[in-house]
């Protein structure tokens, strides 16, 4: 959800932002995630009459974000972590802002690194591929991990997240100047 808040803000101004460094972003649902047309009419009428209904099973996501167990374990004790059900108005407000993105995804022109798991399931890879492919930066770098989830910084294996991150740093030292 990050990285769709990090590209509504640059869509919204522009000039405001040097770069982007975007984690597995959410800018876009593959169709064979969305439900049908009539179904999604539902949920949106739904929503205005009843926003905060938490129509939604709770299913535990962990095992989808976190490759390495002994960190998906610690992840129970992430006091910031959202842990309930999805209220039917946020699904519906994080459907139409995936959508927003990925109908203005041409006008993303910061210099941007995209990093993705290869084998995340939450967010398609291809999903990135697309922002890539589609965006008019003329600086951008994705980097895929093979073998990593959702939660490439924080549940992958060590050799993964020392890799993300020092690519991370790499990024930003050629581009940013020295004071």
């Amino acid at each position: 959800m990050g990285g769709a808040i990090a590209l509504k803000m640059h869509l919204k101004e522009p000039q405001a932002w040097d770069g982007l460094i975007l984690v597995a972003p959410m800018c876009k649902f593959m169709e064979d995630v969305k439900p049908p047309q009539l179904v999604l009419n539902v949920l949106i009428l739904m929503s205005t009459l009843f926003p905060k209904a938490k129509l939604f099973p709770k299913k535990d996501m962990r095992p989808l974000f976190y490759r390495d167990p002994s960190k998906r374990k610690l992840s129970y004790f992430d006091v910031i972590s959202y842990d309930d059900q999805a209220r039917l108005k946020t699904a519906v407000e994080l459907l139409n802002a995936a959508s927003d993105i990925e109908m203005q995804i041409n006008k993303v022109s910061l210099p941007m690194l995209i990093l993705h798991g290869d084998a995340d399931i939450v967010i398609d890879p291809t999903v990135s591929k697309f922002l890539y492919e589609q965006a008019t930066s003329q600086d951008k770098t994705l980097k895929l991990y093979p073998g990593g989830y959702h939660c490439i910084l924080e549940g992958d294996t060590d050799e993964n997240i020392f890799t993300a991150i020092n690519d991370i740093v790499a990024w930003l030292d050629a581009h940013t100047t020295p004071k």
